[in-house]
């Protein structure tokens, strides 16, 4: 059944896939022999000879599609991923379609010379095609995703194990309904746990009911989610599961120890569990980079008028320093040096140390009060991003001292060092910001990097733009 209904949902792709390659191809034509974009010089050619290459190009895109994976019936992909992968196929088919016309170049009626065809339609159909194809698999997903919250083309899941791994697998399934997967019940032989339900999800009986369940319920997903401690049950439910025709996932039992997010690695054939996995890298790494680049660098170009008044400000009360350098600790643990514009009294810790700025702190000066109210001080911190030392957003960076502090005193607190600093973050936008609960600060820090998202972060710009920058000078 489940076989039957993914040939039934790679068909709908392929067939839309073949629409738009079909409709990108005569727009791509009409692009570049009708409306001459770009301008003609050798006249419009007959399109018979370019209707020729229709049915080639119709062979040849979907099997470069498949080998990229795109008829694989994965119902988590993202649309990002989806995207790159259709860009990155339409490339690779429309050089394969060039290396065929360098051996095919037919000879026009009453000529010497072989026909070329024209590498400006070749460069129109593949953007069309990419744009077309992707708007079609975008519009594709929305309607099937519809369908499945309103109960249509579900899959149907069994989970094995009643437990707190049970329930956190069964709350995920339950919390994307878009993706079709229904959790029929649970198994466990947990004898005060039969006939119950918890997340509304029935227990159907113990774990050596497995393989009446999966054939009285029609099941398609078999989910094992049993503790450690429970190694011998998982193997013997793994081998009765073993002779259905269902597909079988392992979740594995790694809730006390993971940190962050997880994911699987393969090391010369075995799977390695990483239980630091952060979302923030590959592309999204290298948008965040790029984003960090250019707004840094427009807010310094647009702030560079007024810079020098700000400095000369700062020299006039006391003629001190312009600017103040301090190690900080970021990505990774490594250190660094931040900037800032000087707010305080010129060797002000010298008879203290290193200590937290406070509410009204007689260390800062009058020009020092103002700057640090409004956060102007920490405008120079936008040379530590353009040198890729900071981002953005991130968690706030502290001083190497604090930071041995800290680490022994606050579980996962080296966690937040999985990321760039940043100028500012979700917990300074929520309050937690300078002298306030160190814990308070990690919880919010925490919650940024396993949430990560470029929305998130334009989110905290914005917030911080908005009513983050004056703090009431602490």
């Amino acid at each position: 059944m489940i076989q039957k209904r993914r040939r039934s949902t790679v068909a709908i792709y392929l067939a839309g896939d073949l629409l738009a390659t079909l409709a990108a191809f005569l727009l791509a034509w009409f692009v570049r022999f009708e409306l001459e974009v770009p301008a003609l010089t050798k006249g419009v050619p007959d399109i018979g000879l370019y209707l020729v290459l229709l049915p080639v190009v119709l062979i040849i895109w979907p099997i470069v599609f498949y080998f990229h994976g795109l008829y694989q019936s994965r119902r988590d992909r993202s649309r990002v991923d989806d995207a790159l992968t259709i860009l990155l196929a339409a490339v690779v088919a429309t050089f394969v379609l060039s290396a065929l016309l360098a051996w095919f170049r037919p000879t026009l009626a009453g000529g010497t010379e072989p026909f070329t065809y024209s590498r400006a339609f070749t460069g129109i159909f593949v953007a069309l095609d990419f744009l077309l194809v992707l708007a079609t698999r975008v519009i594709t997903r929305e309607i099937l995703q519809r369908l499945r919250v309103k109960g249509y083309n579900l899959q149907r899941i069994l989970v094995v194990g009643a437990g707190k791994l049970g329930k956190e697998i069964t709350y995920k399934l339950q919390a994307h309904r878009e993706l079709g997967l229904e959790v029929v019940g649970f198994l466990d032989d947990d004898p005060g746990k039969t006939g119950r339900r918890f997340l509304e999800v029935p227990v159907l009986g113990n774990l050596k009911d497995v393989e009446r369940v999966i054939e009285e319920r029609r099941i398609d997903h078999v989910y094992v989610a049993l503790p450690l401690e429970a190694y011998r049950k998982m193997m013997q439910v793994l081998s009765d599961v073993g002779r259905a025709c269902v597909e079988v996932k392992l979740v594995p039992d790694i809730l006390q120890y993971a940190t962050l997010k997880s994911s699987l690695e393969d090391l010369d054939g075995m799977p390695v569990i990483n239980l630091s996995q952060v979302p923030l890298q590959g592309w999204s790494s290298l948008a965040k980079r790029a984003i960090d680049f250019a707004i840094a660098a427009a807010a310094l170009v647009a702030l560079l008028p007024f810079l020098p008044v700000l400095a000369l400000l700062i020299w006039w009360e006391d003629r001190g320093p312009i600017f103040y350098r301090q190690e900080r600790m970021g990505l990774d643990g490594k250190s660094f040096m931040i900037w800032k514009f000087r707010s305080m009294r010129v060797d002000a810790e010298s008879a203290t140390g290193p200590v937290w700025a406070r509410r009204g702190d007689s260390r800062r000066t009058r020009v020092g009060e103002f700057l640090r109210a409004w956060s102007i001080d920490e405008l120079p911190q936008l040379w530590n991003v353009l040198r890729g030392d900071m981002s953005l957003v991130g968690p706030r960076p502290e001083r190497p001292t604090f930071v041995h502090e800290f680490k022994h005193k606050i579980p996962d607190y080296m966690l937040r060092h999985r990321v760039k600093s940043g100028i500012t973050g979700w917990a300074q936008v929520h309050g937690w910001r300078g002298n306030t609960s160190i814990r308070k600060r990690i919880q919010y820090d925490l919650y940024y990097i396993q949430n990560w998202s470029l929305s998130l972060d334009f989110k905290i710009i914005w917030m911080t733009l908005r009513s983050g920058i004056w703090h009431n000078a602490y």
